[in-house]
């Protein structure tokens, strides 16, 4: 049978490529793909992306053929993304403790989520968190999202992120012990050194910004400690790791190889890969 992908896309933006690379691994290994959004609307590709002409200031070229460019712009204007699954309707929020009711909320809480994961048991295989700009915005510090990615985690289910995506993944944790759930883990995400010194942006906003508001490099390094650790291969072309049940990709090169490792994982029982271990 067919395996299903869960795609979480942010609604202020995302890196065509980051989405592109994996939706074309899954579309040719025959999977059904669904697309997910903080509130349910359609996911924007960043101009940037789009724009074979656009120097990425860090590495000092382009990072977007004018292949990758098209394809980019084809998904951008057609239906695929259209109507995708609200997750402010599907996952409940997680109540204020000041709330007069709290106990009678919290427990309403965590029976929906059993039966969303419940859910997800029998409508998904694996997740994926697209990565861009956007995911400062809406995913990293989502409570949903986090939800989102605990409940795969408590199914023993795959779970790739790409770029800024991965800072979900550090901030995703246990409401007991409050751990984050890469903790031991290796990862791999945007390093410093590719990070903007100026110019981020995100869509539906009238803002730019100078650098990310936070270093996603330093994040990862405490989020996996101890035991784990984060790799940035900084100088390397690509960064894919894959340490079970997290495959995640360093930035926009590395978004056909993420979606290599998650058909890897889901078809020949990868466990780990892209690090060394004692």
């Amino acid at each position: 049978m067919s395996k299903r992908i869960l795609v979480v896309l942010s609604e202020y933006g995302y890196w065509g490529e980051e989405l592109i690379g994996p939706l074309e691994t899954f579309d040719k290994a025959g999977y059904h793909v669904s697309f997910a959004t903080p509130t349910g609307k359609r996911a924007p590709a960043l101009p940037p992306s789009m724009d074979p002409d656009y120097i990425d200031p860090p590495l000092g070229r382009s990072v977007t053929t004018p292949e990758m460019a098209a394809k980019v712009r084809a998904i951008d204007t057609s239906d695929r993304l259209d109507d995708p699954l609200d997750l402010s309707s599907w996952l409940p929020d997680r109540p204020y403790r000041s709330k007069p009711y709290f106990l009678r909320d919290w427990e309403a809480y965590n029976t929906r989520l059993e039966q969303v994961r419940e859910q997800i048991a029998g409508r998904y295989d694996a997740l994926l968190i697209v990565g861009g700009s956007g995911p400062i915005v809406d995913l990293a510090n989502n409570w949903r999202v986090h939800d989102l990615i605990l409940a795969f985690h408590g199914l023993d289910l795959p779970i790739a992120a790409e770029c800024y995506g991965v800072a979900a993944l550090a901030f995703a944790r246990d409401q007991e012990d409050r751990t984050s759930i890469i903790r031991g883990k290796h990862v791999t995400g945007h390093c410093i050194e590719y990070d903007y010194k100026d110019g981020t942006g995100f869509m539906g906003t009238d803002f730019v910004i100078g650098p990310p508001p936070y270093p996603l490099e330093y994040i990862l390094r405490d989020a996996t400690a101890p035991g784990g650790a984060y790799h940035g291969n900084f100088g390397k072309e690509t960064s894919v790791i894959v340490d079970y049940p997290f495959i995640t990709g360093r930035s926009t090169p590395d978004s056909y190889l993420t979606g290599e490792k998650v058909v890897e994982v889901l078809e020949q029982g990868l466990r780990q890969w892209g690090f060394l271990t004692n």
